[in-house]
């Protein structure tokens, strides 16, 4: 899967044009995606030296993007007459999304187990506790195995 990830806000607290903190877990959710397979471009509306001191941080860190601002890594205008800053990606992580961007740990669990927000949902209702490796049990059976102060 081809993943557009945004930096400012998404990967790292709205500082712009500084780089903000981490937001949790968002190195380590892009090194497992990586490792996953998954090609990640990084999609920003940084340019030139804020866009190269974005990709340093992030490589610094242990993430090497696919691309950066592209579809691929040797696109440019002259080598694509249909050149567009829109890419053609299957999944966009971006804290603009309609809702806000949930926690790495959720985005993980939805890219890995090809689920969308309302599948979430559902399971949760239904009662499914699943970790974000894909490891699934009903919260009824985990109450039930688990043990009371007294009975240690």
């Amino acid at each position: 899967m081809t993943i557009a990830v945004d930096f400012d806000g998404t990967i790292v607290e709205h500082k712009y044009p500084a780089i903000g903190e981490e937001r949790p877990f968002a190195i380590d959710t892009l090194k497992m995606l990586i490792a996953d397979r998954h090609r990640l471009i990084l999609w920003s509306v940084r340019e030139g030296e804020l866009l190269d001191e974005a990709v340093q941080w992030c490589r610094e860190r242990g993430v090497e993007f696919w691309a950066v601002n592209r579809d691929y890594p040797e696109e440019t205008y002259s080598n694509n007459q249909h050149f567009s800053r829109k890419l053609k990606v299957d999944l966009f992580i971006d804290d603009r999304n309609v809702g806000g961007l949930p926690d790495w740990g959720t985005i993980y669990r939805m890219v890995s187990r090809h689920k969308t927000w309302n599948d979430l949902i559902e399971e949760a209702e239904a009662g499914i506790v699943s970790n974000p490796y894909g490891h699934h049990r009903s919260r009824r059976h985990s109450e039930e195995r688990k043990k009371k102060w007294w009975q240690f």
